[in-house]
């Protein structure tokens, strides 16, 4: 999974850590025990460095807390969670499909940033109530900051963060377009992006200090996602209300299940040389098979004028296919999923349409561009 580790589940849920993560990890320890060095002597190195681990642990701890709340609410309107990945900018929980309406959509955007939030209160109630001292109490105070911060940084109005999220729904809503959300919100997004770029360039232009250097990499992150969602939602947008037969492959390969191996090889191979694999159907249309250029070469030639492709073809129970008014939206999505390249297309019936294939639904999408630039 893009060279993710997964270490285990949360709440059945797949966790995933990114190789990036153990450099912040460590980066983030050394800063910490420094930190609690400095300001408590008597810890020593020794155990300066492990409260510093510790503390590096309990942040990402919470980072994940706040990926579980949007999770907990996805999973509460009907949508699967596929996993929960921590990276070197935080932590990120994929969700199988958006939201249906622009509320649930506000309400998974918004529970991130209100759990992180509730430990921010609960940390500083604590600290208040039990009042420890020591490097218990620092470690408290840092985590209560962070958590603020964690929250108020993902209600920045633009995405990839929560509140562009937000942005989007409430857009959404006013206007009853999704994409037109994901647009507006992204535009911000880029906003704020080239914003970082700035401020972590500039004092390396005019001083030469690397001390913001970090809101660049920021800037950049939000720059290239925020560009990403935007693109993302234009494609969307042009498939809306498409379904799987509207991007049919012209003259899609598709034989009898009655011809001979040799009526196949003669008459169909030679004049389908761009095709490796066809599909069976029998004298009524259904889709009952497939069979590849391939297969030809289980059965021995001198059988071919007596053996019929249905002896050899590969029955359709063994191969996905996508009912013809399935949204290409759902199709896309299941192709990606599935590492598929082309899907066959039935009506209800299991009367064969024909053969989807990415490449026709690009060419579809390039069409409609075409006749409908932005």
């Amino acid at each position: 999974m893009n060279g993710t580790i997964r270490v285990g589940n949360l709440f059945g849920i797949p966790f995933y850590i990114h190789p990036s993560w153990f450099l912040i990890l460590f980066l983030v320890t050394l800063s910490y025990s420094s930190g609690l060095a400095a300001q408590f002597p008597q810890l020593g190195g020794g155990l300066a460095l492990p409260l510093g681990l510790l503390t590096a642990l309990l942040l990402f701890s919470s980072v994940v807390a706040h990926e579980l709340g949007h999770s907990f609410v996805a999973i509460r309107q009907g949508i699967d969670v596929k996993s929960i990945t921590l990276f070197i900018f935080g932590g990120l929980a994929s969700l199988e499909r958006e939201s249906k309406t622009p509320s649930e959509a506000f309400w998974v955007a918004v529970a991130g940033p209100l759990v992180s939030l509730l430990l921010f209160a609960t940390l500083t109630t604590i600290g208040f109530v039990a009042a420890p001292t020591g490097p218990l109490a620092a470690i408290l105070g840092v985590l209560a900051y962070i958590n603020l911060a964690l929250a108020l940084f993902n209600l920045i109005p633009g995405l990839p963060l929560d509140g562009g999220n937000i942005l989007k729904a409430i857009v959404w809503k006013l206007t009853g377009n999704p994409y037109k959300g994901v647009v507006f919100a992204s535009r911000v997004g880029q906003i704020f992006g080239w914003v970082a770029i700035a401020s972590g360039l500039l004092p390396l232009i005019l001083s030469g200090s690397f001390a913001s250097f970090w809101n660049t990499l920021v800037g950049f992150f939000l720059l290239q996602n925020a560009g990403n969602a935007a693109q993302f939602a234009r494609v969307q947008e042009q498939l809306t209300g498409l379904t799987a037969a509207d991007a049919i492959t012209l003259e899609s390969p598709i034989v009898s299940a009655h011809l001979t191996l040799r009526e196949f090889a003669d008459e169909r191979i030679l004049s389908w040389q761009n095709w490796s694999r066809f599909l069976v159907t029998d004298e009524s249309g259904q889709l009952v098979g497939a069979i590849s250029v391939e297969d030809l070469r289980t059965i021995n030639t001198g059988l071919w004028s007596e053996t019929q492709i249905r002896e050899v073809m590969r029955p359709v129970e063994q191969f996905p296919t996508v009912e013809s008014d399935k949204p290409l939206l759902e199709v896309v999505q299941l192709l990606e999923q599935q590492k598929l390249s082309a899907l066959p297309v039935i009506r209800d019936n299991g009367i064969l349409v024909g053969l989807l294939e990415k490449a026709s639904i690009i060419n579809l999408l390039q069409r409609r561009v075409q006749a409908n630039p932005a």
